[in-house]
């Protein structure tokens, strides 16, 4: 090992810098952490930008710091000649090697410029992905579900996804309520009792436009929504603030009307069926094997 490194002092010198190289990113990177959990809740600032600039920084001093403890050795300087010759074939292969790498930061950097979603979003990817935005690094963005769990997906693989982002512009959400009532149920009643018991809620706000409000637009809609084969759908637009808040009002309505139905006589139906036995034309009668009306022998 000393005719490798030279003497003890580079193997000192070579392992003191990449120990520092360590000690110097995780400090910076727990520092800036808390000036960006600071920032956020004092500030109202998106922490989006600082997260992934958190990531790339660190990711600067880890290499620099490994770049200048692999020069402190004297066997790596006297090959630097003929590494710089092959300089370009290795070029090639890091290329081919770090595609998908490099298609991840590449793809990292599009998010953060061009935010279609920021960290403490809520999105919804395809059918099966939903929850909150908590970090986005240099390869990849976490999501952390409604369950606790960590999601983890590449830059490249988000990119290409369709998101629903609840929150992108306006926070509000307009939350739909629909239960089913039956036949035999008064209509105008039950919109009546979904109407009162929404506009009552207190994660309940306002969501019509001015030009809705001066036309004279009711604060909450409620509409039949369909015929059914057993029930009458009606469906109320409810509007609140966010989507959080919006999924707690929803909860809360469905058992109030229900509730308020129970109540007031208004029945939410279930499905009803009717089997019917059919004996084929001309099949003999049952006889019992067994005739009662003759005396036993």
């Amino acid at each position: 090992m000393e005719d490798f490194f030279g003497s003890y002092e580079n193997i000192a010198a070579f392992v003191g810098i990449l120990v520092g190289t360590a000690i110097v990113a995780s400090v910076f990177s727990r520092l800036f952490r808390r000036f960006i959990l600071r920032s956020s809740k004092i500030m109202q600032n998106d922490p989006t930008n600082y997260q992934f600039l958190r990531h790339a920084i660190t990711g600067l001093i880890y290499l620099l710091g490994i770049g200048w403890a692999f020069f402190m050795v004297p066997s790596f300087r006297a090959v630097s000649g003929s590494l710089l010759t092959g300089a370009g074939i290795l070029a090639v292969v890091a290329g081919f090697a770090s595609q998908h790498a490099l298609s991840n930061i590449m793809s990292g950097i599009f998010i953060v410029v061009f935010k279609p979603f920021r960290v403490n979003d809520r999105l919804r990817i395809r059918t099966d992905i939903s929850g909150v935005v908590e970090d986005i690094t240099l390869r990849h963005t976490v999501i952390r579900d409604f369950e606790n769990k960590r999601v983890i997906i590449p830059n490249s693989v988000i990119s290409n996804e369709v998101i629903v982002n609840a929150d992108f512009a306006d926070d509000k959400i307009c939350k739909f309520v629909e239960i089913g009532i039956s036949y035999d149920s008064d209509i105008k009643q039950a919109k009546k009792i979904m109407e009162e018991e929404a506009m009552k809620h207190p994660l309940m706000v306002d969501g019509r436009s001015a030009e809705q409000i001066s036309e004279g637009a009711p604060l909450v809609p409620v509409r039949v929504l369909m015929l059914g084969d057993f029930a009458i759908t009606l469906r109320a637009w409810v509007w609140a603030s966010n989507q959080a808040e919006a999924f707690a009002m929803g909860c809360d309505l469905l058992e109030n009307i229900k509730y308020r139905f129970d109540a007031e006589g208004v029945e939410i139906p279930f499905p009803y069926r009717t089997l019917v036995f059919k004996q084929p034309k001309g099949a003999e009668s049952f006889q019992s094997p067994i005739d009662k009306s003759q005396p036993n022998s």
